[in-house]
């Protein structure tokens, strides 16, 4: 019998409580941890991974410097020195050609996320970039510009909800996403239970739809079109005045509205009037829910779906209210914690793209390294990030890397992008770090304060954890050391300043987590950090653009091209756990889905292998007939592609799959927020055997 160690799960947004049975650094088992009050003893496979990650031995543990092709451990001592000189020299000539790129990972790290600014204050750059311009921006830009805050989400209040309606998520898949849900087919069956329903609007069966009431096709990148008449059909049942009285301009998007053809719209959709006849009623009679996701942001009109979604939730009456879309007052309060968050303070060189909360699209990196001219990217510092994989066109991202003068990666593994770094500086293992969910839990549908204490101690003393190396880059660069408290003295401040005025003994004394309760109702008014303290449903950049939205035909038949949308598995998490055995034994997960009438003209069988080509590139991967696909839609999961020279991990090499965003272009953006259209790309595919003959 080892020793159990109490934990959050860090590896997703689920935030899942699991007790780690440990003997001396050798991990025993990892369960769920059944007093957690959000997860209730609920993991999924990837909380295995945490050993996996702990103990691979392809993680690296010290720093390591690339001299053309040949890799060398040195010091952390050596690694700071020459970072600092070869960064100090680059500024020196151009102070303006330096960038950082943030990954999906550094949301799941506390001392990360109170550590980053130290790195971009000592470049003195303006070049931000992350992935939440491939990810969530449009939510984030609809936040700012409806609440007065980028950080204020409101959630599907799910388990007193009757109705909840979601489009362009797969919770079965994600555990949530941008609402932090864990154990979610048991809370879908505690909503069935009580009469409720659930509902999925996707183009693919996905996970959720196969457990859900309904299930609604929708082609690919057309949500808008959807969204419109479904508002319009939820005023027409529900008059939207009286709504609350912190709510206004509701009448002015009411009016926009009417240049819109209901029957253009549902046939430019794919989806049937009786289908929005139906999702009106349930809204509006509640309490009702209306959810969408990552589908719905990354395509060119993401931010205006994310905007109407929430406009719906309004008219329908179920914005702040118990089973409608709620607002949780965390622990530690993000809100008050965060600035607001600015639109257009910045353009970008080459292309002049406006700065959305302070960075730049990703889909613009490889042009600011590409183009000649005074700041021009010589220098970049990548963190717990893999855009060559993540990020549009990562083939032309790839190259332009190579040509980079300086190229810096805090990372535990050499993968596609870190092998184009000249240092590789790695943090400690996953279960030496303490964790608090910083940006996660104010997402979550009970409001709960957990803290983890690492589990095992530092295998090597003189490794460093992740938020030290970005103190140890910031004093390299600048000179300056850092004077600043330790991120768990930072931790243990705000929650004793923030709502429940806890502090961190107290939260650690409760290691399963202290529960505050669902989210409360009628806390709106009192959050917004707008200027005049209301909702302003008529946001001037977004009305405008839906005054110039067209609505097309419906999709032409015996146009031969296909309409290509992503998806995510539950033993996948984008492209940072392929090199767990755990999680990519199994069959083949990195397939083209395909419809049966798409397929037999093609020849397309079962296991055939496909080439899907666009206007970016072309790849090959198995076909998957399945008419769990709408026809004309064809799906490639997103974060494979692990076979390029010079990657050093054998379990993902062994399954390496191939990158969906060869196919994706880095100039197809949503306007509004500079997010990546990855989806909606038309491609052709063919059988590969055929193309070769040809």
């Amino acid at each position: 019998m080892g020793e159990i160690h109490h934990r959050t799960c860090h590896i997703c947004e689920a935030n899942c409580g699991v007790l780690v049975e440990v003997e001396g650094r050798r991990v025993l088992s990892i369960k769920g941890d059944p007093e957690n009050p959000l997860s209730r003893g609920h993991i999924c496979p990837k909380a295995t991974a945490l050993e996996d990650l702990q103990n691979d031995p392809d993680r690296l543990r010290a720093p390591q410097k690339r001299v053309g092709d040949t890799w060398t451990e040195i010091s952390w001592e050596q690694a700071f020195r020459e970072i600092g000189e070869k960064a100090r020299a680059i500024l020196a000539r151009d102070p303006a050609s330096s960038a950082t790129y943030v990954g999906n990972p550094n949301a799941h790290s506390y001392g990360n996320a109170l550590n980053a600014h130290h790195l971009t204050k000592a470049l003195g750059t303006k070049n931000q970039f992350s992935a939440s311009t491939v990810d969530q921006m449009p939510h984030q830009v609809a936040n700012l510009r409806l609440y007065g805050h980028a950080s204020m989400f409101g959630i599907p209040d799910i388990d007193r909800t009757q109705t909840l309606i979601i489009i362009g998520g797969n919770p079965m898949a994600s555990n949530g996403s941008v609402w932090t849900v864990p154990d979610f087919r048991n809370r879908a069956r505690e909503l069935k239970a009580r009469g409720g329903q659930l509902v999925v609007i996707d183009p693919r069966r996905t996970e959720t739809a196969k457990i859900a009431d309904r299930h609604v096709f929708v082609r690919p990148a057309s949500d808008v079109f959807l969204l419109v008449a479904l508002l319009k059909a939820v005023m027409a049942r529900r008059p939207f005045q009286p709504v609350q009285d912190f709510v206004t301009g509701l009448g002015d998007v009411a009016a926009l509205l009417a240049r819109f053809d209901d029957a253009a719209c549902l046939a430019a959709s794919g989806v049937a009037p009786e289908d929005v006849a139906w999702l009106a009623e349930r809204l509006t009679t509640g309490p009702a829910a209306l959810y969408g996701r990552l589908g719905i942001a990354t395509q060119l009109h993401g931010t205006l779906n994310a905007w109407l979604i929430a406009l719906i939730n309004v008219a329908a009456g179920q914005l702040d209210r118990e089973g409608g879309t709620v607002f949780p007052i965390p622990a530690l309060d993000t809100i008050s914690m965060l600035p607001r968050g600015s639109l257009g303070k910045y353009t970008s060189r080459v292309s002049g793209h406006k700065s959305v909360l302070g960075e730049f699209p990703a889909a613009a990196l490889a042009e600011e390294i590409e183009t000649p001219g005074e700041g021009q990217i010589k220098a970049l510092f990548v963190v717990a990030g893999n855009p060559v994989l993540s990020t549009p066109n990562g083939p032309r991202l790839d190259a332009a890397l190579e040509s980079l003068e300086l190229v810096v990666s805090v990372d535990m593994y050499r993968n596609a992008t870190s092998r184009r770094a000249h240092y590789i500086l790695p943090p400690t293992g996953p279960l030496e770090r303490d964790h608090y969910g910083l940006f996660l839990l104010p997402m979550a549908v009970r409001n709960v304060a957990v803290y983890s204490q690492p589990t095992l101690e530092r295998e090597d003393p003189a490794a460093l954890h992740d938020w030290e190396i970005l103190r140890g880059l910031a004093t390299a660069i600048s000179g300056k050391p850092v004077q600043e408290p330790t991120p768990r003295e930072a931790l243990d401040s705000l929650l004793q300043g923030g709502p429940y005025k806890v502090s961190l003994a107290e939260v650690e004394a409760a290691p399963s987590g202290l529960d505050f309760g669902p989210p409360k109702t009628g806390v709106l008014p009192g959050r917004l950090r707008s200027d005049d303290q209301t909702v302003s449903a008529a946001v001037p950049a977004f009305m405008d653009a839906l005054a110039a939205l067209e609505v097309p035909d419906a999709a032409p038949a015996g146009t031969g091209k296909l309409t290509l949308i992503g998806r995510r598995h539950l033993r996948t998490n984008n492209s940072w756990l392929a090199n767990s055995h755990r999680l990519t034994k199994g069959p083949n997960r990195c397939t083209l889905m395909i419809h049966p009438q798409d397929a037999a003209p093609l020849g397309l069988e079962q296991g055939d292998q496909a080439t899907v080509r666009s206007a970016s590139g072309a790849i090959t991967l198995p076909a998957e007939v399945t008419d769990d696909m709408m026809p004309g839609t064809v799906s490639i999961p997103h974060g494979w592609g692990h076979d390029l020279p010079g990657m050093a991990m054998q379990v993902a090499k062994a399954r390496a799959g191939v990158s969906a965003n060869v196919l994706t272009e880095s100039g197809a953006l949503d306007p509004l927020s500079g997010n990546a259209a990855l989806s909606g790309v038309q491609v052709e595919v063919a059988k590969a055997e055929l193309e070769a003959a040809e």
